[in-house]
């Protein structure tokens, strides 16, 4: 049975969704971002799967672990929840050319601005990537999008929901593909 393609929104997660407090991962440190937990719903109920898309290099630093990845991952679940709001997905690279931990020490192909998130998402998920788009707060995201021929849309900070409300309208006003 195929499933119906939908339209991704890939969000970077530090400065993004949660403040970035420099590699973090403990959940006691998530602070979200102004406006993110009504951003996310914003984009849930426009019918867009939600799919974070994070270069986590403190796993090869040697900083902490994947398994810390995905408790900050779970903990951010359930913070969302309580707001109405879900992501669909989490894909982490926790790969760094110059790690510190050898098992990690790789140039990996989801690192952004490499697009290999996006890719496997794209690969994995019902998504139609014509539709689709990327927010994140570096030039790396916008390399990333673009490498996976998705829109990119840079976020400098202030109120996620009034970002996302915008994109959105944009894409609703140009009624073409974003």
């Amino acid at each position: 049975m195929s499933r119906e393609r939908q339209p991704a929104a890939f969000l970077d997660r530090d400065g993004v969704i949660n403040v970035d407090h420099g590699y973090t991962y403990r959940p006691e440190d998530l602070v979200f971002v102004e406006g993110a937990p009504d951003a996310i719903r914003r984009l849930n109920e426009a019918g867009y799967l939600v799919v974070v898309v994070t270069n986590q290099s403190g796993v090869a630093r040697g900083y902490y672990t994947e398994d810390d990845v995905a408790r900050f991952h779970a903990h951010m679940q359930r913070e969302l929840a309580k707001a109405g709001a879900r992501i669909d997905a989490f894909y982490a690279c926790p790969y760094h050319a110059e790690g510190n931990v050898a098992a990690y020490r790789v140039d990996h192909p989801d690192r952004k601005p490499k697009p290999g998130m996006i890719l496997r998402a794209l690969r994995q998920l019902p998504i139609d990537p014509a539709r689709s788009f990327l927010i994140g707060d570096l030039p790396s995201d916008m390399a990333a999008a673009s490498g996976a021929g998705v829109a990119g849309h840079r976020f400098h900070g202030g109120d996620l929901d009034d970002f996302v409300a915008a994109v959105l309208l944009q894409a609703s006003a140009d009624n073409s593909p974003i």
